[in-house]
């Protein structure tokens, strides 16, 4: 039994003027919405993850607390709950499945939200990695709506260097040559376990690999141990055209790359007018503190909180830095308070 539930949102045309016919959104909620329906907080998935990558975050006494607070976690499109190349019929299956914004994902869960439970106000939209991308999305695609919201380890756009990391995972997935253009008859194992070790070097930070704390905090024998058992182990459970949908969702994520901003990036996050705290981790390799200055510099309501760590970008999820989840904790209650 599934524990989540299907929104079908129909056929649904597409930033890229593709189409997904039938369109799937998966979803899970957790709490009980209150008769106002002023207790929402919206919590979107990271690349790769589902909602059951988000429960670290979700418990009674945390911030997140379902016994306060309505969360609805919402799976992007190609994690292979939502309409993915994995689960998509043919012809629109595999490498032909449509290319999907962080656009079209938020426009679709802003359906779920409003058409399946009449919700007309978000306290707060959070979310890790690509989950900020879209926490950033929520904000300036509907700032009437969310009153809060706290991205972590992400940012508002793709950088070009974040970019060019994301041409190395593709290219080592797509140099197996059992990937055969996206047509495999079975996962390329080759190809995905030398993504995960292209990911390895990114992941954490250089000071994390220096102190060891692969061994001595993660319990791992050795180091390539770690790289077999954590990232290759990680990567080898997904479906490669589902990984190559959404790393394309992610080199495409710009909040200002619609109709409303026309690609204007400062007008797009001066459009936000929800308060943010914005929270980079010192060490991440992916989305570096500095980014993450510049787009608070043209928020009218946002605070850096930077998470000085050495977990790099996993300080923020899923869950593997015990010490950095307890700031992150605190920041959300503080911020929810406000």
């Amino acid at each position: 039994m599934a524990d989540y539930e299907i929104f079908e949102l129909g056929d649904i045309v597409l930033q890229s003027k593709q189409t997904i016919r039938g369109a799937r959104l998966a979803y899970k909620t957790y709490g009980t919405l209150n008769a106002a329906k002023d207790n929402v907080i919206v919590y979107p998935c990271w690349y790769s993850g589902t909602h059951l990558e988000n429960e670290w975050l979700i418990g009674p006494g945390k911030a997140l607390d379902p016994d306060r607070y309505f969360i609805i976690v919402p799976n992007m499109f190609g994690n292979g709950l939502s309409s993915s190349p994995s689960n998509t019929p043919a012809p629109f299956n595999g490498p032909r499945f449509p290319k999907v914004t962080a656009y079209d994902n938020v426009v679709q869960q802003h359906r779920l939200v409003t058409e399946v439970f009449g919700i007309k106000r978000i306290k707060l939209v959070t979310g890790w990695s690509m989950g900020a991308l879209q926490t950033f999305h929520w904000g300036a695609i509907f700032p009437d709506m969310v009153e809060r919201i706290l991205p972590f380890q992400g940012s508002a756009k793709c950088s070009r260097h974040n970019f060019v990391f994301l041409e190395g995972v593709k290219a080592a997935l797509q140099a197996d040559a059992a990937f055969a253009d996206g047509f495999y008859a079975e996962q390329p194992q080759k190809g995905l376990r030398a993504a995960a070790r292209v990911y390895a070097g990114w992941g954490f930070s250089q000071t994390f690999y220096r102190v060891e704390a692969d061994l001595k905090q993660m319990g791992y024998a050795s180091l390539e141990d770690f790289l077999v058992g954590f990232w290759e182990g990680w990567l080898l459970e997904k479906d490669a055209n589902n990984l190559l949908a959404m790393l394309w969702t992610w080199q495409n994520g710009d909040i200002s790359a619609n109709d409303l901003y026309g690609g204007d990036l400062k007008k797009a996050l001066g459009a936000i007018k929800a308060k943010a705290f914005v929270m980079p981790a010192s060490t991440d390799l992916y989305f570096p503190p500095e980014d993450s200055a510049i787009e608070v510099e043209h928020m009218p309501n946002a605070e850096l909180r930077t998470v000085e760590t050495y977990w790099g970008h996993f300080a923020g999820g899923p869950g593997t830095s015990p010490e950095d989840i307890k700031v992150l904790d605190a920041a959300l209650k503080e911020l929810l308070a406000s």
